[in-house]
């Protein structure tokens, strides 16, 4: 890879607080970075290009994801994308009598099935580039609780996506996925509002005794892209400050 070539990292989910955090972190790192969600994101930072994307039509609908396509050919002059983090997501709660049609196909279509086709679209400029792939799984590809089923399913789905990914695409674009646990975002902590004794039993319950940050994450995903993770490819990477080898989670 060029040392003076400019590197463009796209970002999906950008607006949560996972994906602010990883824009930031990539655009601090030297990357230009378009960041997309299905709202416009607001992030001001320098080199970052805002754009809008439905990541379901992608999925559904060829013509949509061409367009996409041309779009970021334009946006990056041609140059194509060195870095692609799969970082949105849905996640849609309820037992196995509940899930809806609808609810279990759209957490298919964004968990995973968008990672896929984001793959296959931007494939030729990531290999052209030496570059690498960051999907954002969870703890909950390989350890779940009730009420999860439809949310569970995709991202051990998207898990065993990233090793497939591996052995097919070789040594063209690495490959690698991110298995947080909780993480300190805005959303999280105002699902603990006016609970602050379960969120400090959440963090306590984490043989590290804290949740993570967004920053953590990010961190990581970068690292991942960098020349210093260039072994390092097909690797299903938790981030769970130890609480993937509790017995028990308290709900």
């Amino acid at each position: 890879m060029e040392s003076n070539k400019k590197r463009w990292a796209l970002v999906t989910g950008a607006n949560g607080g996972i994906g602010k955090a990883i824009v930031k972190a990539f655009s601090e790192e030297g990357y230009s970075v378009i960041a997309t969600d299905i709202t416009e994101s607001e992030i001001t930072a320098n080199e970052v290009v805002n754009l809008r994307i439905d990541l379901e039509r992608i999925v559904l609908d060829v013509e949509y994801a061409e367009i996409l396509a041309a779009k970021v050919a334009e946006i990056t002059s041609n140059c194509g994308l060195h870095c692609l983090v799969n970082n949105a997501a849905v996640q849609i709660l309820g037992n196995t009598k509940e899930i809806t049609r609808q609810a279990w196909q759209t957490s298919l279509n964004v968990n995973l099935s968008a990672p896929f086709f984001m793959t296959q679209l931007f494939l030729d400029s990531l290999k052209l580039n030496q570059g690498a792939i960051v999907n954002i799984s969870s703890i909950h590809a390989l350890q779940t609780k009730r009420n999860f089923v439809s949310y569970a399913t995709s991202k051990g789905a998207l898990s065993s996506l990233t090793r497939n990914l591996a052995v097919d695409l070789g040594n063209a674009v690495r490959v690698n996925a991110i298995e947080p646990a909780a993480v300190s975002t805005d959303m999280l902590k105002a699902g603990f509002e006016g609970k602050e004794e379960q969120y400090k039993m959440l963090e306590a319950f984490h043989p590290i005794a804290r949740i993570a940050t967004p920053e953590e994450v990010a961190q990581l995903a970068v690292f991942l892209c960098s020349e210093r993770a260039s072994f390092i490819h097909g690797a299903c990477i938790n981030a769970t400050g130890g609480i993937h080898g509790c017995l028990s989670d308290p709900d």
